[in-house]
Protein backbone atom coordinates (compact mmCIF):
# COMPACT_ATOMS: atom_id res chain seq x y z
CA UNK A 1 0.00 0.00 0.00
CA UNK A 2 3.01 2.06 0.29
CA UNK A 3 2.26 3.48 -3.23
CA UNK A 4 -1.44 3.43 -2.94
CA UNK A 5 -2.29 7.46 -2.45
CA UNK A 6 -5.80 7.91 -3.34
CA UNK A 7 -8.88 5.42 -3.93
CA UNK A 8 -12.61 5.69 -5.08
CA UNK A 9 -15.20 3.98 -3.07
CA UNK A 10 -18.48 3.88 -4.65
CA UNK A 11 -21.28 3.07 -2.46
CA UNK A 12 -19.43 4.74 0.36
CA UNK A 13 -21.81 5.20 2.30
CA UNK A 14 -23.71 1.80 2.60
CA UNK A 15 -22.77 -0.44 5.72
CA UNK A 16 -19.73 -2.26 4.16
CA UNK A 17 -18.66 0.92 2.14
CA UNK A 18 -18.53 3.15 5.13
CA UNK A 19 -16.42 0.14 7.02
CA UNK A 20 -14.46 0.32 3.70
CA UNK A 21 -13.56 4.34 3.97
CA UNK A 22 -13.07 4.96 7.14
CA UNK A 23 -9.98 1.47 7.19
CA UNK A 24 -8.37 3.56 4.05
CA UNK A 25 -8.28 6.58 5.81
CA UNK A 26 -6.72 4.75 8.92
CA UNK A 27 -4.32 3.57 6.34
CA UNK A 28 -3.40 7.32 5.44
CA UNK A 29 -5.25 7.18 2.15
CA UNK A 30 -7.28 9.63 0.44
CA UNK A 31 -10.74 8.54 -0.12
CA UNK A 32 -13.48 9.84 -2.60
CA UNK A 33 -17.04 8.63 -2.12
CA UNK A 34 -19.65 8.20 -4.15
CA UNK A 35 -23.03 7.47 -3.32
CA UNK A 36 -26.61 8.67 -4.45
CA UNK A 37 -28.06 7.11 -0.91
CA UNK A 38 -30.55 5.10 -1.92
CA UNK A 39 -29.90 2.86 0.60
CA UNK A 40 -26.43 4.40 1.95
CA UNK A 41 -26.82 6.83 4.99
CA UNK A 42 -25.28 9.72 5.54
CA UNK A 43 -24.58 8.98 9.24
CA UNK A 44 -22.43 5.91 8.06
CA UNK A 45 -20.26 8.25 7.11
CA UNK A 46 -19.86 10.64 10.41
CA UNK A 47 -15.87 9.68 11.05
CA UNK A 48 -15.11 9.42 7.25
CA UNK A 49 -16.40 12.99 7.62
CA UNK A 50 -13.97 14.56 10.09
CA UNK A 51 -11.23 13.61 7.51
CA UNK A 52 -9.43 16.29 5.72
CA UNK A 53 -8.36 13.44 3.39
CA UNK A 54 -12.20 12.59 2.58
CA UNK A 55 -14.14 13.86 -0.40
CA UNK A 56 -17.94 12.69 -0.68
CA UNK A 57 -19.69 12.84 -4.12
CA UNK A 58 -23.35 12.89 -3.85
CA UNK A 59 -24.13 11.10 -7.71
CA UNK A 60 -25.15 7.98 -9.39
CA UNK A 61 -22.97 5.59 -10.81
CA UNK A 62 -25.26 5.51 -13.82
CA UNK A 63 -24.20 8.75 -14.06
CA UNK A 64 -20.57 8.91 -12.99
CA UNK A 65 -19.56 12.48 -12.87
CA UNK A 66 -15.77 13.26 -13.84
CA UNK A 67 -13.65 12.60 -10.73
CA UNK A 68 -10.89 15.01 -10.84
CA UNK A 69 -7.12 13.70 -9.50
CA UNK A 70 -5.76 10.35 -9.71
CA UNK A 71 -6.22 7.46 -8.39
CA UNK A 72 -4.93 4.22 -7.58
CA UNK A 73 -7.47 2.26 -6.42
CA UNK A 74 -10.86 2.08 -7.34
CA UNK A 75 -13.54 -0.70 -5.50
CA UNK A 76 -17.02 -0.51 -7.35
CA UNK A 77 -19.57 -1.65 -4.18
CA UNK A 78 -22.15 0.62 -5.71
CA UNK A 79 -25.39 -1.52 -5.58
CA UNK A 80 -28.35 -2.43 -3.68
CA UNK A 81 -27.67 -5.46 -1.77
CA UNK A 82 -30.65 -6.87 0.32
CA UNK A 83 -33.90 -8.17 -1.42
CA UNK A 84 -36.01 -5.57 0.58
CA UNK A 85 -33.91 -2.74 -1.49
CA UNK A 86 -33.60 -4.75 -5.11
CA UNK A 87 -37.24 -5.82 -5.39
CA UNK A 88 -37.83 -2.00 -4.53
CA UNK A 89 -35.44 -1.06 -6.89
CA UNK A 90 -35.43 -3.24 -9.60
CA UNK A 91 -34.36 -1.08 -12.25
CA UNK A 92 -31.51 0.64 -10.67
CA UNK A 93 -30.11 -2.51 -9.59
CA UNK A 94 -29.93 -3.86 -13.35
CA UNK A 95 -28.57 -0.70 -14.29
CA UNK A 96 -26.51 -0.19 -11.48
CA UNK A 97 -24.70 -3.40 -12.01
CA UNK A 98 -24.24 -2.75 -16.15
CA UNK A 99 -24.10 0.56 -17.22
CA UNK A 100 -22.73 1.98 -13.46
CA UNK A 101 -20.60 -0.73 -13.65
CA UNK A 102 -19.36 -0.07 -17.07
CA UNK A 103 -18.92 3.80 -15.72
CA UNK A 104 -16.72 2.92 -12.80
CA UNK A 105 -13.99 0.78 -15.23
CA UNK A 106 -13.95 3.70 -17.72
CA UNK A 107 -13.02 5.78 -14.71
CA UNK A 108 -10.21 3.36 -13.79
CA UNK A 109 -8.85 2.62 -16.80
CA UNK A 110 -8.81 6.04 -17.47
CA UNK A 111 -6.72 6.61 -14.11
CA UNK A 112 -4.74 3.54 -14.42
CA UNK A 113 -5.94 2.32 -11.31
CA UNK A 114 -6.78 -0.72 -10.00
CA UNK A 115 -10.17 -1.81 -10.32
CA UNK A 116 -12.46 -4.08 -7.39
CA UNK A 117 -15.92 -5.06 -8.04
CA UNK A 118 -17.80 -6.45 -5.00
CA UNK A 119 -19.99 -8.99 -6.79
CA UNK A 120 -21.84 -11.51 -4.51
CA UNK A 121 -22.38 -14.94 -3.79
CA UNK A 122 -25.75 -14.36 -5.21
CA UNK A 123 -23.90 -15.76 -8.43
CA UNK A 124 -23.83 -19.00 -7.65
CA UNK A 125 -28.19 -18.94 -6.95
CA UNK A 126 -29.62 -21.54 -5.05
CA UNK A 127 -26.60 -23.99 -5.09
CA UNK A 128 -25.77 -27.50 -6.00
CA UNK A 129 -22.46 -27.62 -5.25
CA UNK A 130 -21.29 -27.19 -1.38
CA UNK A 131 -19.80 -25.66 -0.14
CA UNK A 132 -19.07 -23.12 -2.89
CA UNK A 133 -16.00 -22.78 -5.02
CA UNK A 134 -15.45 -20.15 -7.47
CA UNK A 135 -14.95 -22.29 -10.32
CA UNK A 136 -18.79 -23.58 -9.64
CA UNK A 137 -20.96 -21.73 -12.60
CA UNK A 138 -23.81 -21.30 -10.55
CA UNK A 139 -27.77 -22.49 -10.10
CA UNK A 140 -29.43 -19.04 -11.17
CA UNK A 141 -33.32 -18.83 -11.96
CA UNK A 142 -32.75 -15.75 -14.45
CA UNK A 143 -36.36 -14.66 -14.31
CA UNK A 144 -37.02 -15.27 -10.92
CA UNK A 145 -38.04 -12.09 -8.22
CA UNK A 146 -34.14 -12.35 -7.12
CA UNK A 147 -32.87 -11.63 -10.99
CA UNK A 148 -32.61 -8.36 -10.90
CA UNK A 149 -29.64 -8.48 -8.39
CA UNK A 150 -28.15 -11.89 -9.34
CA UNK A 151 -28.36 -11.10 -12.93
CA UNK A 152 -26.52 -7.65 -12.59
CA UNK A 153 -23.59 -9.02 -10.73
CA UNK A 154 -23.04 -11.78 -13.07
CA UNK A 155 -23.05 -9.23 -15.73
CA UNK A 156 -21.15 -7.01 -13.98
CA UNK A 157 -18.34 -9.78 -13.48
CA UNK A 158 -18.68 -10.72 -17.11
CA UNK A 159 -18.10 -6.41 -18.22
CA UNK A 160 -15.33 -6.28 -15.43
CA UNK A 161 -13.41 -9.72 -17.01
CA UNK A 162 -14.29 -8.20 -20.74
CA UNK A 163 -12.69 -4.66 -19.59
CA UNK A 164 -9.37 -6.89 -18.41
CA UNK A 165 -9.26 -8.64 -21.63
CA UNK A 166 -9.91 -6.01 -24.99
CA UNK A 167 -8.62 -2.90 -22.34
CA UNK A 168 -5.95 -4.28 -20.61
CA UNK A 169 -7.85 -3.24 -17.18
CA UNK A 170 -6.14 -4.14 -13.77
CA UNK A 171 -9.02 -5.67 -12.55
CA UNK A 172 -10.20 -8.38 -9.51
CA UNK A 173 -13.48 -9.63 -7.96
CA UNK A 174 -14.28 -10.39 -5.07
CA UNK A 175 -17.44 -12.16 -4.61
CA UNK A 176 -19.05 -11.77 -0.85
CA UNK A 177 -20.80 -14.44 1.16
CA UNK A 178 -23.26 -13.19 4.55
CA UNK A 179 -21.62 -10.10 6.33
CA UNK A 180 -23.01 -8.37 9.08
CA UNK A 181 -22.13 -5.84 11.43
CA UNK A 182 -22.88 -2.75 12.93
CA UNK A 183 -24.85 -0.03 10.40
CA UNK A 184 -26.34 -2.79 9.05
CA UNK A 185 -30.46 -1.12 8.51
CA UNK A 186 -33.29 -1.91 10.99
CA UNK A 187 -35.43 -2.68 7.78
CA UNK A 188 -32.32 -4.48 5.88
CA UNK A 189 -34.71 -7.92 5.12
CA UNK A 190 -31.81 -9.90 6.25
CA UNK A 191 -31.56 -12.23 8.92
CA UNK A 192 -29.20 -10.56 11.52
CA UNK A 193 -30.64 -7.28 11.54
CA UNK A 194 -34.02 -8.74 11.27
CA UNK A 195 -33.76 -10.89 14.48
CA UNK A 196 -31.42 -8.10 16.61
CA UNK A 197 -34.00 -5.29 15.86
CA UNK A 198 -36.70 -7.80 16.93
CA UNK A 199 -34.95 -9.12 20.01
CA UNK A 200 -35.01 -5.43 21.22
CA UNK A 201 -38.19 -4.68 20.39
CA UNK A 202 -39.44 -7.92 22.31
CA UNK A 203 -40.99 -9.09 19.20
CA UNK A 204 -41.37 -13.09 17.82
CA UNK A 205 -38.30 -13.37 15.73
CA UNK A 206 -39.99 -14.36 12.41
CA UNK A 207 -38.59 -17.16 10.25
CA UNK A 208 -38.50 -17.60 6.55
CA UNK A 209 -38.88 -22.02 6.00
CA UNK A 210 -38.19 -24.20 8.29
CA UNK A 211 -35.03 -22.50 9.38
CA UNK A 212 -32.96 -25.24 8.22
CA UNK A 213 -31.26 -23.50 5.30
CA UNK A 214 -27.83 -22.10 5.99
CA UNK A 215 -25.83 -18.51 6.14
CA UNK A 216 -22.27 -18.38 6.81
CA UNK A 217 -21.77 -15.10 8.41
CA UNK A 218 -18.63 -12.97 8.18
CA UNK A 219 -17.86 -9.93 10.46
CA UNK A 220 -17.61 -6.78 8.65
CA UNK A 221 -14.15 -5.65 10.00
CA UNK A 222 -12.78 -9.66 8.15
CA UNK A 223 -14.29 -8.73 5.38
CA UNK A 224 -12.91 -5.22 4.70
CA UNK A 225 -9.44 -6.91 5.88
CA UNK A 226 -10.44 -8.93 2.74
CA UNK A 227 -11.37 -6.84 -0.31
CA UNK A 228 -8.22 -4.62 0.96
CA UNK A 229 -5.81 -7.83 0.84
CA UNK A 230 -7.52 -8.74 -2.76
CA UNK A 231 -7.06 -4.99 -3.96
CA UNK A 232 -3.58 -4.87 -2.80
CA UNK A 233 -2.65 -8.17 -4.78
CA UNK A 234 -2.78 -8.99 -8.27
CA UNK A 235 -4.68 -11.99 -8.95
CA UNK A 236 -7.90 -11.16 -11.30
CA UNK A 237 -10.70 -13.40 -8.96
CA UNK A 238 -12.69 -14.39 -8.78
CA UNK A 239 -12.11 -15.10 -5.28
CA UNK A 240 -14.90 -15.93 -2.52
CA UNK A 241 -14.43 -13.37 0.94
CA UNK A 242 -16.49 -15.14 3.99
CA UNK A 243 -16.93 -17.47 6.75
CA UNK A 244 -16.60 -20.61 5.97
CA UNK A 245 -18.47 -21.85 9.34
CA UNK A 246 -21.83 -22.21 8.68
CA UNK A 247 -25.23 -22.17 10.92
CA UNK A 248 -28.99 -22.66 10.13
CA UNK A 249 -30.88 -19.59 10.42
CA UNK A 250 -32.38 -21.03 13.90
CA UNK A 251 -29.13 -21.36 15.16
CA UNK A 252 -28.20 -17.74 13.90
CA UNK A 253 -31.72 -16.90 15.94
CA UNK A 254 -30.79 -18.42 19.36
CA UNK A 255 -27.53 -16.77 19.21
CA UNK A 256 -29.29 -13.57 18.25
CA UNK A 257 -31.00 -14.34 21.38
CA UNK A 258 -28.51 -14.83 23.76
CA UNK A 259 -26.34 -11.76 22.83
CA UNK A 260 -29.40 -10.09 23.19
CA UNK A 261 -30.47 -11.53 26.79
CA UNK A 262 -33.97 -12.59 25.74
CA UNK A 263 -35.94 -15.47 24.53
CA UNK A 264 -38.11 -14.73 22.01
CA UNK A 265 -40.98 -17.04 20.34
CA UNK A 266 -40.37 -17.99 16.65
CA UNK A 267 -43.07 -17.96 13.78
CA UNK A 268 -42.44 -19.44 10.74
CA UNK A 269 -43.30 -18.16 7.52
CA UNK A 270 -43.42 -19.16 3.88
CA UNK A 271 -39.94 -19.50 2.09
CA UNK A 272 -39.38 -16.54 -0.52
CA UNK A 273 -38.89 -18.04 -3.85
CA UNK A 274 -36.12 -18.49 -5.11
CA UNK A 275 -34.57 -18.14 -1.55
CA UNK A 276 -30.80 -20.32 -1.49
CA UNK A 277 -31.13 -23.54 0.93
CA UNK A 278 -27.81 -23.71 1.48
CA UNK A 279 -24.56 -21.05 1.79
CA UNK A 280 -20.97 -21.50 2.45
CA UNK A 281 -18.01 -20.69 1.05
CA UNK A 282 -14.83 -22.16 -0.01
CA UNK A 283 -12.21 -19.76 0.77
CA UNK A 284 -9.25 -21.71 -0.40
CA UNK A 285 -8.25 -19.50 -3.15
CA UNK A 286 -8.18 -16.25 -0.64
CA UNK A 287 -6.06 -18.14 2.01
CA UNK A 288 -3.66 -19.82 -0.70
CA UNK A 289 -3.57 -16.48 -2.20
CA UNK A 290 -4.34 -13.56 0.28
CA UNK A 291 -3.02 -15.65 3.23
CA UNK A 292 -6.64 -14.06 4.25
CA UNK A 293 -9.04 -16.44 6.89
CA UNK A 294 -11.87 -14.63 9.06
CA UNK A 295 -10.92 -14.00 12.79
CA UNK A 296 -13.64 -12.86 14.65
CA UNK A 297 -15.56 -15.62 16.40
CA UNK A 298 -19.27 -15.33 15.12
CA UNK A 299 -20.46 -14.78 18.87
CA UNK A 300 -18.01 -12.10 19.48
CA UNK A 301 -19.56 -10.10 15.96
CA UNK A 302 -23.07 -10.48 16.83
CA UNK A 303 -22.02 -9.74 20.37
CA UNK A 304 -20.35 -6.38 18.91
CA UNK A 305 -23.78 -6.20 17.02
CA UNK A 306 -26.12 -6.20 18.92
CA UNK A 307 -24.72 -3.52 21.08
CA UNK A 308 -24.41 -1.07 18.15
CA UNK A 309 -28.04 -1.58 18.20
CA UNK A 310 -28.40 -0.74 22.02
CA UNK A 311 -26.25 2.36 21.33
CA UNK A 312 -28.23 3.50 18.38
CA UNK A 313 -31.00 3.30 20.13
CA UNK A 314 -30.07 5.56 22.79
CA UNK A 315 -28.55 8.15 20.65
CA UNK A 316 -31.57 8.34 17.88
CA UNK A 317 -33.48 8.78 21.39
CA UNK A 318 -31.86 11.87 22.29
CA UNK A 319 -31.69 13.21 19.25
Amino acid sequence: MSNVRRALVTGGAGFVGSHLCEHLLSEGLDVVCVDNFCTGREENLRQALKSPRFQLVTADVTELPAIEGPLEWVFHLASPASPADYHRLPLETLRTGSRGTENVLICAVEKQARFLLASTSEVYGDPLQHPQREDYFGNVDPIGPRAVYDEAKRYAEAATMAYRRSRDANTTIARIFNTYGPRMRELDGRVVPTFISQALAGMPFTINGSGTQTRSLCYVTDLVAGLVALMAGDTPGPVNLGNPYELTVLEIAKRIAAAAGTAPEVVHRPLPVGDPLVRQPDIGRARKLLGWTPEVPVDEGLRLTVEWYRTRESVLLAD
